[in-house]
């Protein structure tokens, strides 16, 4: 018995394409002698498709194309994810066909409804787990979830018919540590069965989401034996009566948000057909490593910058920051935008009682750059990629229509002090393109004379354990304090993040990369009088 898995890149949506893909690599699978492949959850239609399921014409396409990848099938049996549909009522789905025919259709039965996941709006759950007889093999087939938290549902099917393996078809978000997770619950399943466990999960980027791939092979006694690439689609087999020796997983934190960044950004253009970027360029660190991040991503010829130095910028900025563009083969413009903020700020003295305050006139230059980054995107068709970190994001300190613009935040879910190790990690990785001066400096936004972002802020250090502990883990007010922070600090801080939930709600979407990103993992209400004592 040949299994073949095939960690596939869908696009949600794009069936007739999804479907071409699947048909391709089931012919390779075919063609190495599989007896079996599996495609991940939904695949079919893409993952998640969200509200587009209560769009009738986007089920039936997707049944349509089941219809039309049913014809291709030939000698091996086919595992896709698909929608299902039946009296009203739509089903996260996956078809079992061969040699022409549905053989079954399995409808998920845990449905997940937290963080990222809101399935219970869309799906109906299905009632009964299978088991499949094939040759000598009897397997289970379940989705995502139904692994994660269906022990006793995959016990009661045993009792009835012991399975020698399960396949279980994912859609699993990345975030950091999260494959291990996944090892660990599935080397559970494994052991509580003696059953091998098949885990087959996306790859791609998906508006705020990054799939990672990484499917694996968790042996009958809990080893894990067979890894997918992470990051990449990749097809590889497995077969039960086989004896693997035992693989392992490397995990590096840094290395990991780079690959999530890398894809999340190359899919983000890709799929939404976009031709070009644009990044506004400053010399500092975030702008630094936005524009790697997209050179990297997607080529050089793909990427532009715009540098706008002010009467602020200081020589060693500007001269950074050109000298950023020239390593990485970057075409910038330079435009000093010191006349346009004069006139802004001349015309604006007429609504003021003497003279504009300094958080005024800092703005002003924030959105005369915003203002030009938009101008560029409309004139060349470029998406401005935004350069703003969580931690700014979190606690407010950024400018609403200035530094905020932009179609994507690549950084948005990325808090100061990964920004630091990331701009180190692709200084090893790719020659030091990010001058050393930039990765030293201390921050600043350079919007006033002297300026230093711990001015107005704690140190990043100090910030972002606080606000992992506040957004990550919910922890409150007096359970920080007792991490050893000091009072007025967490006060600060989580004042700050409380009251600048309007701000984050107009950022841009942007890559997932922690446990709980800004947007649909943390509802908070824009109106919200509860205060921390």
């Amino acid at each position: 018995m040949n299994i073949a898995v095939a960690q596939i890149n869908s696009t949600v949506g794009d069936i007739g394409n999804n479907t071409q893909k699947i048909l391709e690599y089931c012919r390779k699978a075919e063609a190495k002698g599989a007896d079996i492949v599996v495609f991940p959850e939904l695949s079919l239609c893409g993952y998640p498709p969200e509200d587009l399921v209560f769009k009738p014409d986007f089920v039936r396409k997707n049944k349509y194309f089941l219809r039309k990848l049913k014809e291709g099938i030939g000698n091996i049996l086919v595992i896709v994810g698909f929608v299902d549909s039946k009296d009203s009522h739509y089903y996260n789905a996956a078809a079992l066909i061969y040699r022409k025919k549905i053989l079954h259709i399995y409808h998920k039965i845990i449905l997940p409804n937290y963080g990222v996941f809101d399935e219970k709006r869309y799906f109906t759950p299905g009632g009964i787990l299978p088991v499949y007889k094939i040759r000598e093999n009897s397997f289970s087939l379940n989705i995502c979830e139904d692994i994660w938290r269906g022990k006793e549902m995959l016990k009661e099917a045993y009792r009835s018919y012991p399975f020698n393996f399960i396949i279980n078809i994912s859609a699993s978000p990345f975030n950091l540590g999260k494959i291990k997770e996944r090892q660990k619950i599935l080397e559970q399943r494994a052991k509580q069965f003696s059953a091998a466990v098949i885990y087959c999960n996306l790859v791609g980027g998906q508006d705020e989401l990054v799939f990672d791939g990484g499917s694996m092979v968790i042996d009958t006694r809990g080893r894990l034996v067979r890894v997918g690439k992470r990051f990449r689609e990749d097809l590889f087999y497995f077969n039960p009566s086989v004896l693997y020796g035992s693989s392992s997983l490397i995990l590096n934190k840094v290395q990991d948000a780079y690959e999530a960044l890398i894809l999340g950004i190359k899919d983000y253009v890709k799929k939404n057909n976009f031709q070009r970027v644009v990044v506004g360029v400053s010399g500092g660190i975030d702008s630094a490593l936005v524009l790697t991040l997209a050179k990297y991503a997607l080529g050089s010829r793909k990427v532009e910058a715009l540098i706008m130095p002010s009467r602020y910028t200081s020589k060693g900025t500007l001269r950074d920051a050109q000298r950023l563009c020239t390593n990485l083969k970057v075409k910038y413009y330079l435009i000093d935008i010191e006349n346009i903020v004069e006139s802004v700020r001349r015309s604006a003295v007429i609504f003021a009682s003497s003279q504009l305050s300094s958080l005024t006139s800092q703005n002003i230059q924030a959105r005369v750059r915003g203002l030009l980054l938009m101008a560029f995107s409309n004139q060349k068709g470029a998406l401005v990629l935004n350069t703003g970190n969580k931690s700014e994001l979190s606690v407010g300190y950024c400018t609403l229509y200035g530094d905020m613009v932009g179609g994507f935040g690549v950084l948005k879910d990325i808090y100061k002090t990964m920004v630091y190790k990331l701009a180190c990690y692709v200084n090893r990785r790719y020659n030091h393109p990010i001058p050393s001066a930039i990765i030293s400096r201390p921050p600043s936004a350079e919007l006033k004379a002297g300026q230093k972002d711990e001015d107005d802020l704690p140190p990043y250090k100090v910030l972002d354990e606080v606000l992992k502990l506040y957004i990550e883990k919910e922890m409150p007010f007096d359970k920080i304090v007792n991490y050893g922070f000091s009072r007025s600090v967490v006060k600060q801080i989580i004042q700050l993040v409380d009251r600048n939930e309007y701000k984050r709600r107009q950022s841009p979407p942007g890559v997932k990369v922690t446990t709980r990103a800004f947007g649909k993992e943390r509802r908070m209400p824009i109106v919200n009088k509860f205060r921390y004592s």
